[in-house]
């Protein structure tokens, strides 16, 4: 999607507060004993008292309302019976739509206690995202974003997941550009357009560089004790930095 009206800026806007909010509603739940389950029913209900529709449930029949993967789970992980425990990695990804506009973006939740490798992932992914947002203006390549991502992962001695990515978003779950990657990709000559709306969502691994979807045909694992993080935001690109969407 691109930016025509102020109306499209306060309809990602509104929608972008949603899912920030519904983000940080089911983190404060994070604790041990609690299932991934009653995570998405908190997901859930928040999303329809702001009148929103969870998006992958709306647009690919997801089996929940909202997508939460644990420790060797990089992402679309299945809601369920599985309950939160000491120590683990929780990634929270939550998209929505309301008026005709999709917003997107997810947190990754350190349960205690935390050991300092996962503290060092879970920072080294924000600072990735951090880094990527300040690159992402109009006019620059693409690829500089999955660029970025890479050299803060390789400093801080980690790998990035090269079969997930950054995507369009805004009139769509996923629109143009398709996939962004959270690797250097020479290929690729696309540039950023001023009014682009886009996600940048950075996922690194202590070791693993792929995913295997699960056998229930949603969960995107990685090898036996990998961990990964993803930390995500929706944004408008502009000249400057971008106009972040899902930013509370």
């Amino acid at each position: 999607m691109t930016i025509e009206t102020d109306i499209d800026i306060q309809g990602l806007q509104r929608i972008g507060r949603i899912v920030a909010l519904t983000i940080q509603k089911m983190g404060k739940a994070v604790e041990p004993g609690i299932t991934t389950a009653e995570l998405d029913v908190i997901g859930r209900d928040m999303l329809e008292t702001h009148g929103a529709l969870s998006a992958p449930k709306t647009v690919v029949n997801f089996p929940g309302y909202t997508c939460i993967s644990i420790n060797e789970e990089a992402a679309h992980g299945i809601p369920g019976s599985r309950k939160v425990a000491k120590g683990d990695i929780v990634n929270i990804d939550v998209s929505a739509e309301l008026g005709g506009y999709f917003a997107d973006a997810a947190r990754t939740f350190l349960v205690p206690p935390i050991s300092p490798e996962k503290q060092k992932l879970c920072d080294a992914t924000q600072r990735a995202l951090r880094n990527a947002m300040n690159v992402a203006r109009a006019g620059r390549p693409i690829n500089k974003i999955g660029k970025v991502i890479e050299q803060t992962a390789k400093i801080a001695g980690f790998v990035t997941i090269r079969d997930l990515g950054s995507h369009g978003v805004g009139r769509a779950l996923h629109e143009e550009p398709d996939f962004i990657a959270n690797y250097f990709d020479a290929s690729d000559r696309r540039k950023l357009k001023e009014g682009q709306v886009i996600t940048i969502e950075p996922f690194l691994s202590t070791k693993s560089q792929y995913t295997q979807q699960a056998s229930d045909g949603w969960t995107l694992k990685t090898a036996r004790g990998n961990r990964s993080v993803q930390f995500e935001h929706t944004m408008i690109i502009t000249k400057g930095q971008p106009i972040l969407v899902t930013a509370l």
